[in-house]
């Protein structure tokens, strides 16, 4: 083969590549229901978590603890608040009412929600209850689903929630991206029980949690081994004052 066609090749293979993949931007975020650990607790700071969503240019976005219609953060919808000042749809998956309002995890996507799955978690062990929430979209012409968690922080709890979540989709069609607050560590048993049916971007020390010096990894962006896609771009945003989480930004690539 003529040497000088080698780089014309490569540059021809990548732009079909490029226009059989669909490039999708994520974001997973956990955000301490918009009180920045630095502050007090009054304080209450949707407008930066607002900026950091739509600075990332996610096409779809997980969000844990969040707040509707809590007196700690003066009875605002968090959840409708943010997709006002983000300019996005979303939904809202309960967790537990608290006080007279509830708390859990939103999602908020660019497209329109086409359908809405909410699910309470199992919790053989005595908790705090958790939701799984699951969206269907589509973007780039490309129809698929979106599910977002907040797993128990104890061992028999977030073992069994994982299991929910592997027998839900074990056997779905469609690409499915799932982020979240795992509360799992990436050799932990809750991880490796997802492991079954997804499997998860990661980078060298992909540390999201305490926000000032992390060293842990809880939070995760994962998508189903059927849907034939590759990570790219896997970044921690350098996020120090928002959240006690940092928050995950990964490009999901589906052919």
């Amino acid at each position: 083969m003529n040497r000088k066609l080698i780089p014309f090749l490569l540059i021809l293979l990548g732009s079909v590549f490029h226009l059989h993949a669909q490039t999708i931007r994520v974001l997973s975020f956990n955000i301490h229901h918009g009180n920045p650990p630095a502050e007090k607790e009054s304080i209450i700071n949707l407008d930066t978590i607002a900026t950091i969503i739509k600075n990332s240019k996610a096409d779809l976005v997980g969000l844990q603890e969040i707040d509707v219609n809590l007196g700690r953060s003066y009875f605002e919808n968090q959840a409708k608040k943010l997709a006002q000042l983000t300019g996005m749809y979303y939904i809202f998956s309960k967790g537990i009412d608290l006080e007279k309002g509830e708390y859990g995890t939103a999602i908020l996507s660019k497209q329109p929600i086409e359908r809405v799955e909410k699910h309470f978690l199992p919790s053989p062990v005595e908790s705090e209850r958790r939701s799984l929430a699951v969206i269907e979209v589509t973007i780039h012409k490309k129809k698929l689903l979106f599910a977002n968690t907040h797993l128990d922080l104890r061992d028999k709890n977030k073992i069994e929630q994982a299991k929910f979540i592997t027998h839900r989709f074990k056997n779905e069609k469609l690409p499915v991206i799932l982020v979240g607050d795992l509360n799992s560590e990436p050799k932990d048993p809750a991880i490796t029980e997802l492991g079954k049916v997804f499997i998860k971007s990661n980078i060298a020390n992909g540390f999201t949690f305490p926000q000032d010096k992390p060293n842990t990894e809880i939070d995760y962006i994962m998508i189903n081994k059927t849907a034939n896609a590759k990570f790219a771009n896997h970044r921690i945003l350098d996020e120090k004052y928002a959240s006690d989480h940092r928050p995950l930004y990964v490009e999901v690539n589906i052919k």
